[in-house]
């Protein structure tokens, strides 16, 4: 199935004021074309959608394999969802093993929804409630250091539509994100911290990331890595 991508009508706002609920829960297959978008957004964000080739199939492959591996090895998402009415308890009984984490939010200001109709989240808990929208996202999956004996956390990003930016709702995610790890044996949540974007690097410090200046991100991609796939014209290594 192609993915499409949304567009901002006038008729398609919803207008959020004085309060607002949140609730972070981990995706369901059902999330995976507001997944594909939100996805291109933060590429659209950083100005590099043409290094974009996700699908709604490849993300399936990636997210929800038939025999997955443990919860939170994998690739994994939460999805943090706003609504102007309250959240109750679901009326289903999911084996996710994850309990979905209700909040609400005091508003200086109304929050507009301009893209409802696209982000309307499909996510069924048996309440019929169908004021609920796909504000963002955090992506994360287990990885290993040979200085530890238990894996830690790769927080691969995290992603707010512009209406909902500036409302504290990162520090929600990212400490659903932590606490996660905390409570399941991760010993860490680490990952890149652009320190060129001065309010991303001070939200982490606040978050109480450490940050390694003495270590340099490194990348080995694109032409640079293909190189090695032909075994007969490298002597770096065989595979």
């Amino acid at each position: 199935m192609a993915s499409t991508i949304s567009e901002t009508t006038p008729e398609n706002n919803v207008t959020i004021t004085e309060k607002i609920y949140t609730r972070v829960r981990l995706a369901t297959k059902a999330d995976l074309n507001h997944i594909y978008q939100l996805f291109y957004q933060i590429h659209a964000h950083h100005n590099n959608t043409h290094l974009y080739k996700a699908t709604d199939s490849s993300l399936e492959d990636l997210l929800f394999k038939e025999n997955p591996l443990p919860l939170y090895y994998g690739p994994s998402v939460l999805l943090l969802e706003v609504s102007p009415t309250p959240f109750t308890e679901s009326k289903h009984t999911t084996n996710q093993g994850f309990k979905p984490v209700l909040k609400t939010f005091d508003l200086k200001f109304p929050v507009v929804e301009g893209e409802a109709d696209e982000f309307r989240s499909k996510y069924d808990d048996g309440n019929d409630k169908n004021d609920v929208f796909i504000a963002g996202y955090a992506f994360f999956y287990a990885n290993y250091s040979c200085f530890y004996d238990k894996p830690g956390f790769y927080f691969e990003s995290l992603y707010f539509r512009e209406s909902y930016r500036k409302l504290g709702m990162g520090r929600l995610l990212f400490g659903t994100v932590a606490c996660i790890a905390a409570n399941n044996g991760f010993v860490s949540v680490e990952g890149i911290v652009a320190v060129w974007n001065k309010k991303s690097y001070d939200f982490y410090i606040e978050m109480g990331v450490e940050i390694f200046d003495e270590f340099r991100y490194g990348k080995l991609h694109g032409d640079a890595l293909q190189k090695y796939a032909d075994k007969e014209k490298n002597d770096e290594g065989s595979c």
